[in-house]
């Protein structure tokens, strides 16, 4: 079997690769670098033209090539990676005619737990989407922001006080209106320092949040490993890092009790499995984060049906066309035919070879290609605000 055809392909806020074999067998596959899309498109299509009339099959070969032919790294250069490597898997399963997570080991459960999103610009907008997630059945709510999704163009501006009050008022909302026993996923959105994300686990801890996503930066690793060790709350981290390399060092450091591996940016299904076993043998679970499509969704399906320290699945309801709104149905869905369903809070075992996932013909047709301007949120004083 070789490689015949490979190129990228944009449709609206995604950027996805097609691989073509000889014997007609198509791969799909995504970059997670969702913020420099134009990057990764550049060094994907590097990566397309190097694979035609290679052997799809010798995945490790691939990755290896890919990643030390130059020694240049980083998160678009990872996302391009991790979408030929999803392709790859897809094409062998294919192959074989077996779904991808039966070529990683096999299934280890029958149904993967997923969380869904909630995006709100005030108090009550998150306590109702909280509510209403809860009702549909799920038993986990994640990117649930304490410090809300307000307008970039907003002006920000909360003193020590006010913005861990604040916080802490959204977190006692959501509680009382998803119930006692759903999860709280709080995505903290990297807004704190140090000192004001120790303060804000401790007063948090009493409504009992399943983790705090990077609470600070997650650039540096021993100040998250502080945090995590003062926390009350499982410090959550990881959706930034592009190699293994880092998910080594912090997982080692104990800065995270929940890896949140992007197999869209860390090097794809083949990085995610060697993340996997580090965390393993650390006694860490796996949480793949995903804010993509349907194909970086099944992409993480595949590592949490095969991955006994799989705790849960991102499951992306909102940030269509880069819009801070939930929607009620998977992020991207219109785009894509798909094997993937969820009910009560679980997703259901895919069956169809591969990923279980297949980009439609039109799909550069019903969303054209967008991009993400480079901007921030503005404090009162005039600097930059993480949001």
């Amino acid at each position: 079997m070789k490689i015949e055809r490979a190129r990228p392909r944009r449709a609206g806020q995604f950027l996805f690769v097609e691989i073509i074999t000889d014997n007609g067998i198509v791969g799909f596959g995504e970059s997670g670098a969702w913020g420099h899309l134009e990057a990764s498109e550049a060094a994907l299509q590097k990566y397309c033209d190097y694979l035609i009339g290679e052997d799809p099959r010798r995945i490790e070969r691939h990755w290896q090539m890919m990643h030390r032919f130059a020694h240049f790294n980083g998160a678009a250069v990872g996302g391009a990676i991790s979408a030929v490597d999803i392709a790859l898997w897809d094409i062998k399963a294919k192959s074989y005619g077996v779904p991808l997570y039966e070529l990683l080991g096999g299934a280890v459960r029958d149904k993967l737990r997923v969380y869904a999103h909630v995006y709100a610009k005030t108090v009550d907008q998150v306590a109702d989407y909280a509510r209403q997630k809860a009702a549909e059945g799920f038993t986990a709510i994640g990117h649930l922001n304490p410090f809300l999704d307000e307008p970039e163009d907003q002006p920000y501006f909360l003193g020590h006080a006010g913005l861990v009050g604040m916080g802490i008022e959204t977190v006692r909302r959501c509680r009382e209106a998803a119930g006692p026993d759903v999860d709280l996923m709080l995505e903290l959105h990297r807004r704190l320092t140090p000192a004001e994300a120790v303060t804000f686990a401790h007063a948090a801890a009493e409504y009992t949040p399943g983790w705090l996503e990077d609470p600070i930066r997650p650039e540096n690793i021993d100040a998250m490993a502080d945090v995590a060790r003062r926390s009350p709350v499982p410090i959550a981290t990881g959706e930034r890092y592009f190699n293994i390399y880092q998910f080594k060092m912090a997982i080692e450091r104990r800065a995270m009790s929940f890896a949140r591996v992007s197999v869209g940016i860390c090097g794809g299904i083949t990085a995610a499995m060697k993340i996997a076993a580090i965390a393993e043998a650390n006694d860490v679970q796996v949480a793949p984060h995903n804010p993509i499509s349907p194909i970086g969704v099944a992409a993480c399906a595949a590592i949490g049906f095969s991955r006994s320290n799989v705790a849960i699945q991102e499951y992306p309801t909102g940030y269509d066309n880069y819009v801070l709104e939930s929607t009620p149905k998977l992020l991207g869905h219109a785009l894509v035919e798909s094997d993937l369903t969820v009910e009560q809070g679980f997703m259901s075992r895919p069956e169809t070879p591969g990923l279980g996932v297949t980009l439609r013909d039109d799909a550069e047709k019903i969303r054209p290609p967008i991009t993400r301007p480079v901007s921030m949120r503005r404090h009162l004083d005039g600097g930059l605000v993480d949001q």
